[in-house]
């Protein structure tokens, strides 16, 4: 498979909660790649979590320091990237995306409000309503992740590693060469 991706970068999009990250490390190894997750990597540059810097910069500030690091990122080859769930709303970060291998983890509301109930340290989901907060943002950013090269539909139950082997089987069909017009006249 590292033959067939030639060094390119993997992006991994998709709301939180997708199993980006989870995924993202099981395709690294399974790839012979490095894997770098975007919100640890602005963790470490920032010296604050993600929660602090929503509350001492606000979301605008941590898109800010997002762009940075994906920008710094995509210089690298040989890597699985797994990205904040927000990464698609810049058009610039596309820049970036668009220079690997975009895979959408697509995974239903209502399995990632499941994933999502125990956990405390998502700032969007700091709402009285986190389900209709979650409903929210995948609706505004459903179109921006179906511009993704590669999409998984993820369905309950299944594992991590099975999710990985169906990203590695979509990856493969759209870098397979396309068998245009053989025998055909133009």
């Amino acid at each position: 498979m590292d033959n067939l991706l030639k060094g390119v970068n993997l992006y991994l999009i998709g709301m939180m909660g997708a199993g980006k990250s989870t995924v993202g490390r099981i395709l690294a190894r399974e790839l012979g790649y490095r894997f770098v997750d975007t919100d640890a990597l602005i963790e470490r540059v920032a010296g604050m979590s993600v929660s602090e810097i929503f509350a001492e910069r606000g979301e605008e500030g941590f898109r800010e320091l997002e762009a940075q690091v994906l920008g710094e990122v995509a210089a690298y080859k040989n890597l699985t990237v797994a990205t904040g769930g927000g990464i698609v709303l810049r058009r610039h970060n596309w820049s970036y995306l668009h220079h690997g291998i975009v895979v959408w983890l697509d995974v239903p509301a209502e399995l990632l409000m499941a994933r999502l109930q125990e956990d405390t340290t998502r700032p969007l989901l700091r709402n009285p309503d986190p389900k209709g907060k979650l409903q929210q943002l995948l609706e505004e950013r459903q179109s921006l992740y179906a511009q993704a090269d590669v999409r998984v539909s993820v369905g309950e139950g299944e594992t991590p590693q099975q999710v990985a082997a169906r990203v590695i089987e979509g990856v493969r069909k759209v870098l397979r060469p396309e068998v245009t017009g053989a025998g055909e006249s133009s």
